[in-house]
């Protein structure tokens, strides 16, 4: 797919300028005059996946909950596929975008084939029709159809049940999907997992989408833009991984980011051929296990220390490119810096 540069040196697909959700001047005031969003500008480009991260009552959820009417702004517009939210039926919107929360909410007296049912169901189509795209996304979200469709939620692991969340949300086929908080209730490993899959999902399907986490780490793992918000609904930065680990805007960003943003570099630098070495004299069979050119510099080095090698092959395809060191991993940081 041909792609154009953004203003922030990324890339977008053709076509795709136009963002798909605008957030101009937002803000969020209760009653009792605390202020839980401030004035946001924020957009999201089609297919695009942001996440906004932040301490604990910065307003990232409350953002979230705007862009689907579950909480009504105070000022300012909220465009969604160019059409203003607020002049929108609540309902009808809702049912465009897919929803996922930490506690998932799954009915628990309803068999999980059923639970993934309901929102095709509610469109209006058949049981058939609803039944095959279920099974479909069961398998699609890694859940084998004929071992866990007719089970129920509480003989699922967290993790298990968090998938047939994610099937849910995208039963409808919705070009929009907010996450808050999706991988919290598991534990580390699992969370990775999910990750992965979730990341994979999103290469196949491109949905837009904005994921609200608390951890800079799966920020930066999982967003093509991450949007720091600090106390008091301010937006701090807004900017692509890269960027904010390389530049973060002011004191609170780089406090947030943490002291150790230099080896979360690592996980957003790609492994490019400039950073390799010729094979001259190396034989590809004495290299021992070879890294793919599109790993990231985390999966290069955790490569490298795993084999206790000076140097580690790399592939593109079947055939090696070239041998990665450990002073092309230093370049690679360096060049992040830039």
């Amino acid at each position: 797919m041909d792609a154009t540069a953004s203003s922030d040196g990324s890339t977008s697909p053709s076509g795709a300028d136009e963002p798909m959700i605008l957030l101009q001047g937002v803000g969020k005031t209760y009653d009792d005059g605390t202020v839980a969003v401030h004035e946001l500008d924020l957009d999201v480009r089609r297919g695009e996946m942001v996440c906004l991260v932040g301490p604990s009552g910065c307003g990232k959820s409350t953002t979230l909950k705007m862009i689907n009417r579950l909480i009504e702004p105070t000022t300012g517009r909220i465009i969604l596929d160019g059409t203003d939210v607020t002049e929108s039926d609540p309902v009808e919107l809702r049912r465009g975008i897919g929803y996922v929360i930490q506690q998932i909410g799954l009915f628990p007296h309803q068999k999980i084939i059923t639970n993934v049912m309901t929102v095709p169901l509610l469109y209006g189509e058949s049981k058939s029709t609803a039944r095959t795209r279920a099974m479909e996304l069961l398998e699609t979200v890694g859940l084998d159809p004929a071992k866990y469709a007719d089970r129920y939620p509480h003989q699922l692991s967290g993790g298990q049940r968090q998938r047939v969340g994610v099937a849910r949300a995208l039963a409808a086929n919705p070009p929009v999907l907010l996450m808050d908080e999706p991988f919290g209730a598991v534990d580390p490993v699992v969370r990775h997992k999910l990750q992965d899959e979730f990341l994979r999902l999103q290469r196949d399907l491109g949905k837009t989408v904005v994921l609200v986490t608390h951890d800079i780490d799966e920020a930066v793992r999982m967003g093509d833009r991450v949007a720091v918000f600090a106390v008091g609904g301010r937006l701090a930065q807004f900017a692509t991984p890269m960027e904010l680990l390389a530049r973060p805007a002011d004191d609170f960003v780089a406090d947030f980011v943490g002291s150790t943003r230099g080896l979360r570099r690592l996980t957003v630098t790609p492994l490019r051929e400039e950073h390799l070495e010729p094979m001259d004299g190396v034989n590809g069979g004495q290299l021992g296990a070879a890294i793919d050119l599109d790993s990231s510099l985390e999966e290069a080095l955790a490569a490298l220390l795993r084999d206790d090698k000076a140097m580690i092959g790399v592939k593109r395809g079947s055939q090696f490119v070239g041998v990665l060191t450990p002073n092309g991993v230093h370049q690679a940081l360096r060049e992040s810096l830039r």
